[in-house]
C-alpha cells in the first residue's frame, strides 16, 4: 500500500462525497485547510482525483484498505451478566429498544461490510435466526467453556483479511465502522484515574508500544479492533504456532498482542466517550438504560419478583457468585435483604432429583441446621436462598468446628426424615465409570485392583447392616457458612439421600483431608463416646468409599476436557489409603 495517510483520508472522503469542497473535506477528514490542498495537489497529479472525484486509478489505489469482512465473536459464557446470562447470551440482551447484536451487524452493513461471521458456543441456537434475517455466516465454537476468545479466532484464521473483530455485547452510539481503513487499530477511550482495564502506551504514528493490564491516566482497549492485511498474516502465525501450548487455552487474543507486540504492527484509533459501550455488569446497563429492567423479558426476575413480593427495578448489587459444579449462582439485594439466585446448570436433570433436595432443604429448615433457605422450584430447579454476609467455612481442623460437624451430622441422620432418592457411593462410582468408558478407555494403571478393592468392600459395608438415613452426601467445609452471628448454615442440598450413616462422615474426611487422629476425634463427636472396632472398621471403609467415588468423578470431569485439578490426587491418595486399610480391618475381624 503506498497512500500516504493524507492521501487516503482525503480520497475515502471523496469517495463518500463526490465534488466535496476544501473546507468539507476539512471537517470530515480533520486535517487542516492547507493540508487539504496540498494534498488534493498531490493526488491530482499522481492521477487519483480529477475534478474533485476520484479516477480508475484512485478508486485502485484505494482498493487495497478495502474492509474485507467482519468477525462478531459471540460464544462466551457472559458470567458478568447472571442471572440473565442464565437464560440467553449477552450479545442478545435489548438495550434502548434494539438488540445489541443486530444493532452492530446493522451498523455493518450501513457501512457496506455485509461479509459477516458470527462465532458463537454458549446457548448457539439463539444465534441462529441471525443467518437467514441479515444473512450472516455462523460459526460454532465447541471449544468456548474450556478456552478463551482466542480459540474463536483460530476458527476463523483463515478468512482474516482486512477484518473488523467486533464483540457482540458492544452498544456505539454513533456508528464507527468505515468501508475503507489506512492500517490496523484498536479503538481507545480515555481513563482519567485508575482503570483495571488493558492500556495502550504509543510512540510514532500512534503504533502501538505496550500493552498492560490496568493503570492511571491512559488511554484503554475498548470496543472493536481492526486487523489489516499485514496484522492478520502474522497474528495468523502467531496463534498457530502457540494454539496448543497449555497457558494459551486461558489466554484472549489480545494476550497474545500485548506479548508479541513488538511484531505486530497496530495503531490506536481514540474516541471520545460516550460513543463506545461496554456493559460489565447489570447495574452498568442499568445506568446506561434506565428501564431495561422493567423491559425484560426474563422469567428469572420474575420468579424473583413473585417470591421476594418485590419490583423488578428493586432487584441491584447483581453479580456471579464462584459458578458450582453442576449450578450457576449469582448475589442480588433488594430493599429487604441480599439473596442468592440458584439456576440448574445444563443436564443436571439427570443427576440430581429436585424434589428430594426440597424436602432435605425443608427438613433441614425445620431441624435448624439451614436458615438460608427460601423456596425451591422442584420442576424447574431454581432456587433462592438468602445470602450470608462476611462468612467462612468451616475448618474440619479446628476441633471445635469438628465437634459442631459432627453433630450436625448426628443431627440430621437421627431426624427420620426420608427422600425419595438413595445415594451410594459404590453405585455412584460405578454410573462414573461407564460414562468414561463411553469416551474412552481408562488409563490409570492401578484402577483395575482399586475396582475390586471397591467391590469387596462394598460387600462387606452392606453386610454389616443398618437402615439407610438422610445424609447430605455433600458434607464438607465449603458447605458450611459460619455467619457473624456464630450460627452455621449447611447448604448444597443437591446430592441429599438415603445412605449409609456414614457417607457423610467419608465425603467429610476426604474432602477436608483428615489424619486418622482427627477421624477418631470426629467420631467420638459423632457418637458422643469412642467408636466402637465396628463403628471404626465401617466409617474407615466409607472414607475409602468416599475417596474411590469422587476420585471416578474426577477421571470423568479430565475425560470431558474439564480439570479437576489437586482434588483428583487427594481424591486418589484417600482411596487408595483407606480402602486398603478398611479391608485389612475386616479381614483381622473374620479371623477373629
Amino acid at each position: 500500500m503506498s497512500l500516504s495517510y493524507n492521501q487516503f483520508m482525503t480520497m475515502c472522503a471523496l469517495s463518500e462525497a463526490p465534488g466535496a469542497t476544501q473546507r468539507e473535506l476539512s471537517e470530515t477528514t480533520q486535517l487542516g485547510l492547507a493540508t487539504v490542498n496540498a494534498t488534493l495537489k498531490e493526488c491530482v497529479a499522481a492521477g487519483f482525483i480529477d475534478n474533485k472525484r476520484l479516477t480508475a486509478k484512485g478508486m485502485a489505489e484505494l482498493k487495497p484498505y478495502e474492509v474485507d469482512n467482519a468477525v462478531i465473536m459471540a460464544a462466551g459464557l457472559s458470567s458478568r451478566f447472571a442471572p440473565i446470562s442464565y437464560e440467553r447470551p449477552k450479545g442478545l440482551l435489548k438495550v434502548r429498544g434494539e438488540v445489541l447484536i443486530e444493532r452492530q451487524i446493522k451498523q455493518l452493513k450501513a457501512a457496506g461490510i455485509n461479509d459477516i461471521v458470527i462465532v458463537v458456543g454458549y446457548k448457539q441456537e439463539s444465534f441462529f435466526y441471525l443467518e437467514d434475517e441479515f444473512d450472516v455466516r455462523i460459526v460454532v465454537n465447541r471449544a468456548y467453556a474450556e478456552r478463551n476468545n482466542n480459540s474463536s479466532l483460530m476458527l476463523v484464521r483463515e478468512i482474516l483479511g482486512n477484518t473488523y473483530i467486533c464483540s457482540s455485547d458492544n452498544y456505539f452510539e454513533e456508528n464507527p465502522f468505515e468501508r475503507h481503513v489506512w492500517k490496523a487499530y484498536y479503538s481507545a477511550e480515555y481513563s482519567k484515574g485508575h482503570t483495571d482495564e488493558w492500556c495502550m502506551q504509543t510512540k510514532s504514528h500512534d503504533r502501538i508500544t505496550k500493552v498492560t493490564k490496568g493503570c492511571r491516566d491512559a488511554w484503554y482497549m475498548i470496543g472493536h479492533a481492526f486487523f489489516d492485511r499485514a496484522f492478520s498474516k502474522r497474528f495468523r502465525e502467531i496463534l498457530e504456532a502457540e494454539y496448543d501450548l497449555p497457558e494459551t487455552r486461558s489466554k484472549l487474543w489480545e494476550d497474545l498482542f500485548a506479548e508479541h507486540v513488538k511484531e505486530l504492527d497496530m495503531a490506536i484509533r481514540r474516541y471520545d466517550p460516550p460513543i463506545i459501550h461496554e456493559f460489565d455488569s447489570l447495574d452498568e446497563l442499568r445506568d446506561f438504560d434506565p428501564l431495561f429492567l422493567e423491559n425484560l423479558d426474563s422469567e428469572i426476575f420474575d420468579n424473583i419478583a413473585s417470591v421476594l413480593g418485590c419490583k423488578k427495578s428493586e432487584v441491584r448489587d447483581i453479580y456471579p457468585l464462584k459458578q458450582g459444579l453442576t449450578n450457576l449462582s449469582c448475589h442480588f439485594a433488594t430493599n429487604d435483604g441480599e439473596w442468592v439466585y440458584r439456576h440448574p446448570g445444563v443436564g443436571t436433570e439427570l443427576l440430581v432429583n429436585r424434589q428430594a433436595e426440597k424436602t432435605a432443604l425443608e427438613t433441614a429448615a425445620e431441624l435448624e441446621l439451614d436458615h438460608t433457605f427460601v423456596f425451591e422450584d422442584s420442576s424447574r430447579g431454581w432456587k433462592i436462598s438468602k445470602f450470608v454476609t462476611n462468612c467462612k467455612n468451616l475448618d474440619g481442623h479446628d476441633k471445635a468446628q469438628l465437634k459442631t460437624a459432627m453433630e450436625m451430622a448426628r443431627k440430621l441422620h437421627e431426624c427420620g426424615a426420608t427422600v425419595d432418592r438413595s445415594f451410594s457411593f459404590y453405585e455412584q462410582a460405578a454410573l462414573f465409570e461407564k460414562k468414561i468408558l463411553e469416551r474412552e478407555p481408562i488409563c490409570a494403571s492401578d484402577w483395575s485392583t482399586m475396582k475390586a478393592q471397591a467391590s469387596k468392600l462394598n460387600e462387606l459395608l452392606a453386610a454389616d447392616g443398618g437402615q439407610p438415613v438422610l445424609c447430605h452426601n455433600d458434607f464438607f467445609g465449603l458447605n458450611f457458612l459460619l455467619g457473624n452471628d456464630g450460627f452455621i448454615n449447611l447448604i448444597d442440598w443437591e446430592y441429599a439421600g438415603m445412605s449409609d450413616y456414614a457417607n457423610d462422615f467419608g465425603t467429610f474426611s476426604v474432602c477436608e483431608q483428615l489424619s486418622e487422629e482427627e477421624m477418631r476425634q470426629g467420631l467420638t463427636f459423632y457418637f458422643g463416646r469412642t467408636p466402637t472396632d465396628v463403628e471404626w472398621r465401617h466409617n474407615l471403609g466409607q472414607v475409602g468409599m468416599a475417596g474411590w467415588c469422587w476420585y471416578a468423578w474426577s477421571l470423568l470431569k479430565e475425560s470431558e476436557g474439564g480439570d479437576a485439578g489437586e482434588w483428583a490426587y487427594t481424591y486418589y491418595r484417600y482411596a487408595k489409603t483407606y480402602l486398603k486399610k478398611a479391608l485389612a480391618l475386616y479381614d483381622e475381624a473374620l479371623k477373629d
